[in-house]
């Protein structure tokens, strides 16, 4: 019965917003891939930060700042945050995750000191954001400036770190990621590169907030609650579906940069039609934890099946 008083209408509408997100929550996940793989560094701060970018980006912007700048803001607290995070560690020796979720718990009450209250919100007919809901119900021009500038966007961004990690500077962090040991016996400052990692992580993540602050029109204490969620899942689910494109490439990094965002795009799509099931809001947490789940465990399964059935 409830499959029949489905409007499959309804699900073709909600895709714009869905593609939208992904590709917003695409950036975020381009910072949540730098720690996770390049640096195998577990970091929860960009629950945090990202909270941190949006409330930094609208207060600014309410303040009469322009909304570009206040992007740049947001990057810039963003990567405050990762380098909190990165002394904690590197400085005071306090492992990884701890250190990470001290800087998250403390980001909180400094997100309530920026906004002064749990949540700020923005006239979007006032102000010429850079990225906004209202866009995507635009006219057809609008939706194509939208999605085209947002696109143009994230194929400068995922340009800009591919060059950066091919200079000498990147390279130290991704063999910092990859064998500590080694790293510093070629004379690489690992904990420098730790810090700079971090911070680059958060500002993207900062980055990301403030886009998505602009694109809802307001900035909560609690909208990265769960950012980590997302941004494992659009990696997991990128290396999952594009991961064999990606391998023996020769901008292979790049592809699989494309492929984490695209990852973003299709984790949204996927809770638009839990949605468009009419499963209980409420449960949306749980639907996300379950749909990283599945992603996570698909690559053991098939590689537990494939040396079964060698074997």
């Amino acid at each position: 019965m409830i499959l029949l008083s489905l409007n499959p209408m309804s699900l073709f509408r909600a895709m714009p917003g869905a593609c939208a997100q992904g590709l917003i929550w695409g950036v975020m996940a381009l910072g949540v891939y730098i720690t996770f793989r390049l640096l195998d560094f577990a970091d929860l701060t960009v629950d945090g930060s990202l909270a941190t970018g949006g409330a930094t980006a609208v207060m600014l912007i309410r303040m009469g700042v322009n909304p570009w700048v206040a992007l740049l803001a947001a990057f810039a607290v963003g990567m405050l945050a990762g380098m909190v995070t990165g002394l904690l560690h590197t400085a005071l020796g306090i492992p990884g995750i701890l250190s990470s979720i001290l800087t998250q718990i403390s980001l909180y009450s400094i997100n309530l000191n920026i906004m002064g209250k749990s949540n700020q919100a923005i006239n979007v007919d006032q102000y010429a954001l850079v990225v906004s809901l209202r866009y995507i119900s635009g006219d057809a021009l609008t939706k194509f400036k939208f999605y085209g500038g947002v696109i143009l966007g994230c194929i400068v961004l995922v340009a800009i770190l591919y060059f950066y990690f091919g200079t000498e500077q990147g390279q130290a962090i991704r063999a910092t990621g990859c064998n500590q040991s080694m790293a510093k016996a070629q004379g690489i400052n690992t904990k420098f590169h730790t810090v700079l990692a971090l911070m680059l992580s958060n500002g993207l993540v900062g980055l990301c907030g403030g886009l998505y602050a602009q694109y809802q029109g307001a900035a909560d204490v609690n909208m990265g609650r769960g950012a980590i969620v997302i941004g494992l899942a659009a990696v997991i689910i990128g290396e999952v579906l594009f991961g064999k494109l990606c391998v023996g490439r020769k901008m292979a990094f790049a592809y699989t940069m494309f492929a984490v965002i695209a990852g973003a795009v299709i984790y949204y799509i996927v809770i638009a039609f839990v949605l468009w099931l009419k499963m209980p809001s409420d449960d949306m947490k749980l639907f996300s934890a379950i749909v990283v789940t599945i992603f996570l465990a698909i690559p053991y399964l098939k590689d537990k099946y494939i040396k079964k059935g060698v074997a």
